[in-house]
């Protein structure tokens, strides 16, 4: 039990919560990266303060409620190991904030930075150049509904489908669509990625899809063991669903569109099994090779090739296919999703 009365100040608390962070030997990935911005983060959220504006309050007096309201707090991170995104209700994707409880994961994806550069969106070169050109998105596994939400804010005109197989899920999502005022533009559907659907197109997908390795997921630290697993679970090398939605995207998106996807660390087996996607990789101020765009037309399934009549078809030899096996990827880390 921490003694409020020696102490006073957001100082006071912000000093003991790096300090019990780090001799309980904390992990982090959750929004924050050190013992230093999840103490930061905790403070200032606690006491409904602007979480990026540390310094203007550190020596400011606290009332005997908000000492104690810290206190547990900082006493709940340590003995629980919940990401403090659940402590507090509240996490923040792209500088917006979202509610969020246990029943979806602490969203963390780096799309939320992407949906706003001039990158992707709007700039000289960008992948959209004009946001208004996009009329109907899509995000597949949706969660905290927190991507879908972006998407309606960088493309003004656009009706966007949120999917996620979780009801509970998107119960968090309506909550967060009902904050924003968004219903009439945003959709929440319950499903197994494209099946839902029914043969709708989009200008853009997006998805932030489990790509955790069954050999990372057995092996979890306290605070991303919390989250669903469904959420993080990628089946065997991580990618089980990611190839599932390599192979709908393209019956789902308009000519023109495009698929953005976050898929970690393991680009390298992707590029293996799929030497003819143009994976465009687009890195942000976090991240290097984590997220890729691919054209509609890279997607749309191929017409088998026409046959003269009356002419066999000639033989190739048969090549074996590359299988990169997941024992030789590099173990994914669960930090971003």
């Amino acid at each position: 039990m921490t003694d409020t009365d020696s102490l006073r100040t957001i100082r006071d608390f912000f000093r003991l919560a790096i300090s019990r962070f780090n001799a309980a030997g904390l992990v982090y990935g959750h929004g924050t990266t050190n013992a230093l911005d999840e103490a930061a983060f905790i403070v200032l959220e606690g006491l409904h303060l602007p979480i990026d504006q540390l310094e203007p309050f550190l020596d400011a007096n606290l009332l005997p409620a908000e000492r104690q309201r810290l206190a547990d707090l900082i006493e709940a991170r340590v003995a629980t190991r919940k990401p403090a995104s659940y402590l507090l209700n509240r996490a923040y994707v792209g500088g917006a904030p979202f509610y969020v409880d246990e029943r979806v994961i602490v969203p963390r994806s780096f799309i939320g930075e992407l949906l706003r550069s001039d990158v992707v969106v709007g700039g000289d070169g960008a992948l959209i150049d004009d946001p208004a050109r996009v009329g109907r998105a899509l995000d597949l596994c949706t969660g905290s509904g927190c991507l879908a939400l972006l998407m309606a804010g960088a493309f003004p005109h656009a009706f966007v489908d949120a999917v996620d197989l979780s009801p509970a899920a998107l119960e968090v999502a309506r909550r967060n669509v009902d904050d924003y005022h968004l219903a009439d533009r945003v959709e929440l559907l319950q499903g197994d990625l494209f099946a839902p659907l029914a043969g709708r197109q989009y200008d853009l997908i997006i998805t932030n899809p489990p790509y955790v390795a069954e050999s990372v997921m057995a092996d979890l630290p306290p605070e991303f063991a919390v989250e669903p697993a469904m959420a993080l679970d990628g089946g065997g090398d991580g990618f089980d669903i990611v190839r599932r939605i390599l192979a709908g995207a393209g019956a789902h998106l308009a000519p023109g569109g495009g698929l953005l996807c976050e898929i970690g660390e393991d680009r390298e087996i992707l590029e293996a099994e799929y030497p003819d996607l143009p994976f465009l990789w687009l890195d942000t101020s976090e991240s290097a090779g984590e997220v890729f765009y691919l054209p509609a037309e890279a997607l749309r399934p191929k017409a088998p090739p026409r046959i003269a009549a009356g002419k066999p078809p000639r033989r190739r030899p048969a090549t074996a296919k590359g299988a990169t096996s997941a024992a030789t990827s590099a173990a994914r880390r669960p930090r971003r999703r």
